[in-house]
């Protein structure tokens, strides 16, 4: 959309409110006018000076300039109109822009980015965590039509403590999503992420949280209250559970000395990472419950799906062990892609490799369900020396490798993490190269 047509669509919903005392808005629409009519002027001098000689009746000709050469004068005036229209363009755009962005970003560029995430893919997300939110920070540049599907499963920390006391699901993944996706992002990421020190009832509680858990009470539900919030705070997309039922996830893990003793039952999605012992697999009880129908159409309808960055066992697989989901998943036409951690989960996926974690992601739903894994290919970022992570490599099997794509994704700053622009770029690099793919063999 041009600048001429988005004026001209201004102007024509134009009410007395615009009028209004310190909108920095009126002097440029004066400006704007008479830039126009300057203009209109100027041009009618040149054709008047073109079609036959007789003056311009006298106020007309001296705002003309016909005190000079009659073509000399109409250029000028043309110029000098046109000037006026460009620089009130100019000035509403910034007053106009002002009210809706913090930065210097102009109306076209607006638009532009606008226009773009519309054309964006479908998207789905799953997993949970700060890896979930990390992604979805870096998506929402590129599509507006996200869905992040979230594990249930969490039981520490104030959410935890929100689920036992009030009966909800945990709040805190869906807090990290809302607060990712939020247009107001790093004020709103700030505000939903501040966690109490102090205070009878509240320490260790984080707005966001508390704020989900009333909306809850205000809705009368907990997904209505994920709606709302949504919409309160301008999100791009939906966030939605992966079920609303209450689950809890269960772990076996086994010695790492020992491997013939007696299996260890963990309970708590809290407790499984800190035994420091290897996981056998990890399962929900209960394990049949159904999945939440929002969820299951989002997944249906997505032109790509992507599971992870995340924590494997307890924010990944959660998601995926929803029946329905696994399902849903499986009977989608959408490119399916899980995206491996750059650096090892201590409690979980110590001295794991890139193919370790298809593995445990393959025995855990199957081989045919996400066939293509994006992993970091920049490993000249070193984690910290006190670190207790390891950066993760592909071992090297060539038959595993043919299935991943390697790209630089790793945040220089945090080594540990993603970067969410290099993540979402990579991602839509490999959907657009697997959807051409896809086309071509379409084609045969």
């Amino acid at each position: 959309m041009t600048h001429s047509r988005l004026v001209t669509r201004f102007l024509s919903r134009l009410n007395g409110k615009w009028l209004y005392i310190g909108l920095g808005i009126k002097r440029w629409l004066l400006l704007l006018w008479l830039g126009m009519v300057v203009s209109a002027l100027g041009a009618a001098s040149l054709f008047v000076s073109g079609a036959r000689p007789a003056p311009l009746p006298e106020p007309f000709d001296f705002l003309t300039l016909q005190f000079l050469d009659r073509i000399v004068g109409g250029l000028l005036c043309v110029g000098v109109g046109i000037g006026m229209v460009v620089i009130a363009i100019m000035r509403l755009n910034r007053s106009l822009v002002s009210a809706f962005s913090s930065d210097d970003t102009d109306l076209v560029e607006l638009v532009y980015r606008k226009r773009v995430r519309d054309k964006g893919p479908k998207i789905v997300a799953l997993g949970g965590g700060t890896g979930l939110s990390t992604l979805l920070r870096g998506l929402k540049e590129h599509s507006d039509k996200l869905t992040a599907i979230v594990t249930v499963a969490d039981d520490g920390g104030s959410s935890g403590r929100l689920r036992r006391e009030m009966g909800i699901l945990p709040p805190g993944d869906f807090r990290q999503c809302i607060a990712a996706l939020a247009d107001s992002e790093p004020l709103m990421s700030q505000l939903l992420q501040y966690r109490f020190g102090s205070g009878a009832g509240l320490e260790g509680h984080s707005f966001g949280n508390l704020f989900i858990v009333a909306m809850a009470g205000i809705t009368g539900n907990f997904e209505r209250a994920l709606a709302e919030a949504s919409r309160v705070l301008a999100v791009r997309g939906q966030v939605l559970p992966s079920t609303l039922h209450t689950v809890t996830l269960l772990a076996e893990t086994r010695p790492a000395n020992a491997p013939h003793d007696p299996l260890e039952r963990v309970a708590g999605e809290s407790q499984i990472g800190h035994r420091g012992r290897p996981i056998e697999r990890v399962y929900l009880d209960p394990e049949h419950c159904p999945a939440y129908p929002g969820a299951v159409r989002a997944i249906l309808d997505a032109d790509l799906i992507v599971a992870g960055p995340g924590s494997l066992f307890t924010s990944v697989l959660p998601n995926l062990l929803v029946e329905d989901v696994r399902h849903a998943i499986e009977a989608s036409n959408a490119v399916k892609v899980y995206v491996c951690n750059v650096a090892t989960q201590p409690g979980e996926t110590d001295q794991f490799a890139v193919e370790d974690h298809l593995a445990v992601l393959q025995d855990h739903i199957g081989s045919g369900v996400f066939t293509h894994v994006l992993a970091n290919g920049n490993f000249n970022i070193p984690l910290p020396a006190t670190s207790p992570s390891h950066i993760v490599r592909a071992r090297g099997d060539a038959a595993c490798r043919a299935a991943i794509q390697f790209d630089d994704i790793v945040d220089e700053a945090k080594p540990w993490r993603h970067d969410p622009q290099k993540l979402a770029r990579a991602i839509l690099k490999f959907y657009q190269a697997a959807k051409h793919t896809r086309g071509m063999d379409t084609d045969r």
